[in-house]
């Protein structure tokens, strides 16, 4: 039996000696290939924290003491020694573990953790309960240095320095987050990083002048010279300077090292900072050499480390490749990111015009009002988010950009369904909030053609703030772009007639338009007669169009990939009704609980917008009405 297989908590994890928990962490390794191969998930952020956990999870008992991740794709390590190894098979998978933290899952998922730099916010609140109900556990927040770039994180640590409170924050740093980490912090880290070398230098320096004679008062004589000497080579600690105690920097893979600054950290009774340097990849050549592809990786050869399934071109790629292009035309057209030019398809951009690419960090609030200042002194610039990420910029947009009219451009990735990330990473919020914003217009793009057309409309046509919302992955069915092909529906209130009925029409935008054309395809063998009608434009609503292309069917389907109450199926009801009130107006969204983690082609079934149930659920109010 391996040493895995018998770990379970903190006790098993106690009783082991320093060679056994050596042997453990390369079984850990190699349990985390075998597996994530299988299923795909993060590979490269495990790998850095295999030493790091084993630690944590040793000196701490995280059934009962607070272990709050920031961000939780690190958490692989965590969940398979508290636990869960059996369930591995099933990562990410429909029915199976989540691939970050979920409290409902174990008690020792203290909380969820999908989006960055909250963790030290929610630990701290976590001591000061303990504080106020008078119980006795640890709390711990393991940070990572890309979570570092995000403001929430200082507003955090400003707070918990002062507060008194035992809390031990852990500050992992393998200078990636899933690119290269950038901006002050990121500078202020690696000249942390040389403290590591003064400290030995100090210790060598000590041993030698203790040998020779005379030495011991030579020693101090020389301590002045020797304080210049270290506030030379160390910079100011802004953690120290803060209220933390600062430990650290030290070796992230050094486990019996590690146990012993935590055990230190553990009895200071104090905020306390952990600074500990990890490799991102460790152990895995393949993951070790090309880190950002291993960060979220599909399925994998474990032997070679080659994907199985070779990326297509994506919607992303298309938005990289048109904003090449238009910022070549236009030298006012720069771009915007926070963290993530890769994941966004800026990286040509960034070659070719690396002025006009500005990298925040993980800081989505500061990303959107330094848009609004790049437009208000006459720049274009369009600012590339993931959807779950935007929402944490919503009073930026309603403020800074939406309420000067400003010429802003939101390019809003992952849109809809994102698949196995699950809860924490679905953008299906998003069509909801924009939509409070006055004079924000919202596109809705079914193809990556029709993309590139909606974003040079956006950027080289108007003048005020406009989104466009596109999914994951790339084309589906459809590639054509009615955008440019009908001028008809381009512009304000755009439409799209793809199917002309008599007994139902259906309304839905952007990709789900092929599960609306194929239902209504099922629905043709049955007999009855489908319109699909598909909106380019949410915001504002085309209803005039509408009414115009449905004719006199008497029942309207909205089909969305939102959650219940975020989508535009009420709005749209009730401006029908008010203007045709013998008309029935359904919707199908994702529901009003958070959408679980599952493939897409998954997901679409199990809440009903797949085809078949699309088709079922029309037919069933047809035979109930007739």
């Amino acid at each position: 039996m391996s040493i895995l297989e018998t770990i379970h908590n903190n006790k098993d994890l106690v009783a082991l000696n320093a060679k056994q928990r050596k042997d453990l962490c390369a079984e850990l390794r190699d349990c985390l290939i075998r597996n994530v191969s299988r299923t795909g998930g993060h590979v490269a952020s495990n790998l850095g924290v295999v030493e790091l956990t084993v630690a944590i999870e040793t000196v701490y008992n995280t059934q009962k003491d607070r272990l709050v991740f920031d961000v939780g794709h690190q958490s692989y390590i965590h969940k398979m020694l508290t636990g869960r190894q059996a369930d591995f098979a099933g990562l990410r998978q429909f029915g199976g573990i989540a691939g970050f933290p979920k409290p409902s899952e174990s008690d020792a998922d203290a909380f969820v953790a999908g989006h960055a730099s909250s963790s030290v916010s929610i630990a701290l609140g976590m001591a000061r309960a303990r504080t106020l109900t008078g119980q006795d556990y640890n709390v711990i927040a393991l940070m990572g240095d890309g979570a570092a770039t995000g403001g929430m994180a200082y507003e955090g640590l400003n707070d918990a320095a002062v507060s008194g409170e035992p809390i031990v924050v852990i500050l992992n740093d393998n200078a990636l987050s899933i690119d290269k980490n950038v901006g002050g912090m990121a500078f202020h880290l690696r000249k942390l990083r040389s403290k590591e070398r003064y400290l030995g230098m100090k210790e060598h320096y000590r041993e030698f002048m203790l040998k020779v004679p005379g030495g011991r008062g030579l020693y101090r004589f020389t301590r002045r010279a020797k304080d210049r000497l270290r506030r030379m080579l160390i910079p100011s600690n802004i953690f120290e300077n803060m209220g933390f105690t600062y430990l650290g920097p030290v070796d992230g893979h050094d486990t019996e090292n590690l146990i012993a600054l935590l055990r230190i950290a553990k009895e200071m009774r104090r905020p306390v900072i952990l600074h500990v340097m990890t490799q991102k990849g460790r152990g895995y050549a393949p993951s070790e050499e090309h880190p950002k592809l291993f960060h979220g990786i599909g399925k994998f050869d474990p032997v070679t480390g080659e994907p199985e399934k070779k990326g297509g071109y994506t919607f992303s790629d298309a938005f990289g490749e048109e904003m090449v292009r238009l910022a070549g035309a236009d030298e006012r057209v720069c771009a915007i990111t926070a963290a993530m030019p890769g994941g966004t398809g800026l990286l040509e951009f960034k070659s070719k015009y690396p002025k006009r690419l500005f990298d925040v960090g993980i800081a989505e609030e500061h990303a959107m009002s330094m848009a609004g200042g790049l437009a208000k002194q006459g720049m274009v610039p369009v600012i590339a988010l993931y959807s779950t990420f935007l929402q944490r910029a919503y009073d930026m947009i309603l403020q800074d950009v939406c309420m000067l009219g400003l010429h802003v451009v939101l390019a809003v990735d992952r849109a809809g369904l994102v698949g196995e990330d699950g809860e924490t990473h679905h953008g299906v919020n998003d069509v909801g909030f924009l939509r409070h914003a006055p004079g924000l217009t919202i596109l809705c793009p079914a193809s990556t053609a029709e993309l590139k057309d909606m974003l040079a409309w956006s950027v080289e046509e108007q003048d005020g703030p406009v989104a466009i919302r596109y999914p994951r992955g790339g084309d589906r069915s459809y590639t054509q772009s009615a955008w440019v092909n009908d001028p008809a529906v381009r512009g304000y209130g755009a439409l799209a007639c793809h199917r002309h009925g008599t007994d139902v029409t259906i309304i839905t935008y952007g990709t789900l338009v092929e599960n609306a054309m194929n239902a209504a395809e099922l629905l043709s063998e049955r007999g009855i007669s489908a319109a699909v009608l598909r909106l380019m434009s949410v915001a504002p609503l085309p209803i005039e169009q509408i009414l115009e292309r449905m004719s006199d069917n008497p029942h309207i389907l909205v089909l969305e990939e939102v959650s219940a109450n975020c989508g535009i199926g009420h709005s749209l009801a009730w401006e029908l009704k008010k203007r045709k009130d013998n008309i029935r107006v359904d919707c199908i969204d994702l529901g009003s609980r958070y959408v679980t983690h599952g493939s897409v082609e998954q997901l679409y079934k199990h809440y009903g917008l797949d085809a078949r149930s699309v088709a079922d659920y029309i037919l069933e109010v047809h035979q109930s009405e007739n």
